[in-house]
C-alpha cells in the first residue's frame, strides 16, 4: 500500500475569509487504485482551479493542471494517468476535482489547489 496524503491551500488574490472545502486528508491507496479529491470555494469570481504536486522530500511544487471555466490544462507529463473536471463557471459555488490513477510510489505526495480569477 501507498499512502497518499492531500492537503490544500488557497492562494493568489484576496484569501481573507475564504473557505476551501476537500475531501479527506489523507488517503491510503495501492497500484492501480482510482483517487478522486475534491476542492470548492464559495468565491464566485475566482474561475481558474490550479493543482499542483509535491513529492516527499521536494520542496517544488509541480503544476498538473489547471481548469479555466470549464477548459482543462494538463502538463504533458500527467496526462496518462491524471485528470481534472470541474465547471467554474456561473455564480454559484466552484467546484472542480483531480483523479489520479495510481501507479506507484511516484503518486506518493502532497496535492494542493489553488484558486484565482481567470487571466
Amino acid at each position: 500500500l501507498h499512502k497518499l496524503m492531500f492537503s490544500f491551500i488557497f492562494v493568489l488574490g484576496v484569501s481573507l475569509g475564504i473557505e476551501v472545502r476537500q475531501s479527506s486528508s489523507d488517503i491510503v491507496a495501492k497500484a492501480s487504485d482510482k483517487v478522486q479529491i475534491f476542492c470548492s470555494h464559495d468565491k464566485t469570481d475566482y474561475r481558474m482551479m490550479f493543482w499542483y504536486q509535491q513529492s516527499p522530500g521536494d520542496t517544488a511544487m509541480k503544476l498538473i493542471g489547471f481548469l479555466n471555466y470549464v477548459a482543462v490544462t494538463l502538463e504533458e507529463q500527467y496526462r496518462d494517468l491524471f485528470s481534472i473536471t470541474g465547471n467554474l463557471g456561473g455564480d454559484s459555488a466552484k467546484n472542480g476535482s483531480l483523479t489520479i490513477q495510481v501507479k506507484g510510489r511516484e503518486h506518493s505526495a502532497v496535492y494542493y489547489c489553488a484558486a484565482s480569477k481567470a487571466q
